[in-house]
């Protein structure tokens, strides 16, 4: 499905109102747009890119999810879904551990999974917009959206679900969007050996690579490292060459399969500091509420739990269930912080031990001689099945 569906002879002066306007199509503004759909409310989803579309992310997801997707009508294995359930570590200086993941996961790409929400966002009447919004006000408890391409809609509910960073960001002027973010990330799909049923995480030094298999036999390799460390040379297969591949098992599965992409993905400019989960009173979800470190490995899993919490409590406001918007938002900020502040906190103290290669080694010496304390960490940054 490569074109959204437009609307079209809208102007400045003909504004549509809708229940719910949703900010961006990834994983959780689509996860939103159905839940949302699903109990009969009007909803615009707003996304400037086309679909489908590969995307620089780990496509590693907790079956923690796998409840909610049920009820959302989705089964990620209908569709190629690779089923994970054990997990590896190397660092810097190639000593590997091993354990199974308490929980289990599953591998699929972005590509794939946002093509299948999409469909099913449509089929529950979702509107969808390819579009770029420019501009939201909020006045008299209703929002006005602007988009680029001059069209208006009103909706008393915005939530954001842009990503890492956005122009709207930057309007709004939030506090992580000042501050540099030093941090660039790399994808690509190969075909060679590799187990169907495990995620391995692989230090380098300066970062990271996580490795899983995704459908139709793909293996997805997704790296991050700081610019610092990348800017020292000419190119990517500079990098790789002289840094990346220090890490023996990482030179091995490059070396030893054929890239399925022409050539790398990249992005930039990615921030792991806190975020608001409520801005200007829109209700902020995904990455745009806050993100996980990809050496955690369950960002996806905590974009499509951040829509769950959003969507019930918008429907219960909608529904008169919640009295006011203050109760509203602070119901939201509440359980969103509930669900996943130790989390983001976990995972940044995980990420600076291992950014720490003498106290990675010592780590990991502890976690071979302590084996069922990884399992315990991984604990840390999942959770547990999805209530519904």
């Amino acid at each position: 499905m490569k074109e959204l569906i437009k609307i079209n002879n809208e102007t400045k002066e003909s504004k549509v109102a809708f229940d719910v306007i949703v900010i961006g199509g990834g994983l959780a503004g689509l996860c939103n747009a159905i839940h949302l759909s699903k109990f009969g409310k009007k909803v615009l989803l707003i996304e400037k890119n086309e679909y489908p579309k590969h995307k620089v992310c780990g496509e590693y997801i907790s079956n923690e999810v796998l409840p909610y997707l049920d009820f959302l009508e989705i089964n990620p294995f209908d569709f190629g879904a690779v089923k994970i359930k054990k997990f590896q570590l190397s660092t810097t200086k190639n000593n590997l551990i091993s354990a199974k993941l308490p929980l289990g996961g599953f591998g699929i790409s972005r590509y794939q999974l946002d093509s299948i929400l999409l469909e099913k966002a449509i089929k529950n009447g979702v509107t969808i917009l390819q579009d770029s919004v420019i501009n939201v006000d909020f006045e008299n408890d209703i929002f006005s959206v602007e988009t680029k391409e001059n069209q208006n809609f009103t909706t008393k509910v915005t939530i954001g679900a842009f990503g890492k960073r956005s122009l709207l960001d930057v309007k709004m002027e939030r506090n992580f969007i000042q501050k540099k973010s030093p941090y660039l990330g790399v994808k690509i799909h190969v075909k060679g050996n590799f187990p169907d049923d495990l995620v391995a995480l692989h230090n380098f030094k300066g970062g990271y690579c996580g490795v899983s298999k995704v459908e139709n036999n793909a293996i997805n390799l997704c790296y991050i490292t700081s610019f610092s460390s990348f800017k020292k040379y000419k190119n990517i297969n500079d990098f790789q060459e002289q840094v990346v591949f220090k890490n023996q098992f990482l030179k091995e599965i490059f070396k030893n399969s054929e890239a399925v992409f022409e050539k790398p993905l990249t992005i930039s400019q990615i921030s792991f500091e806190t975020k608001k989960p409520v801005e200007n009173h829109i209700l902020m979800c995904g990455d745009s509420a806050g993100m996980i470190h990809p050496l955690c490995g369950n960002g996806m899993s905590m974009a499509i739990q951040s829509a769950q919490i959003a969507s019930k409590l918008i429907l219960n406001y909608l529904n008169g269930e919640i009295a006011s918007r203050n109760e509203f938002e602070k119901q939201y900020l509440r359980q969103w912080n509930k669900k996943f502040s130790l989390r983001l906190k976990a995972g940044h103290f995980i990420a600076m031990l291992f950014r720490k290669d003498r106290i990675a080694s010592i780590l990991l010496q502890i976690l071979k001689k302590l084996p069922f304390l990884l399992p315990i960490i991984i604990k840390q940054t999942h959770g547990k099945p999805m209530k519904i």
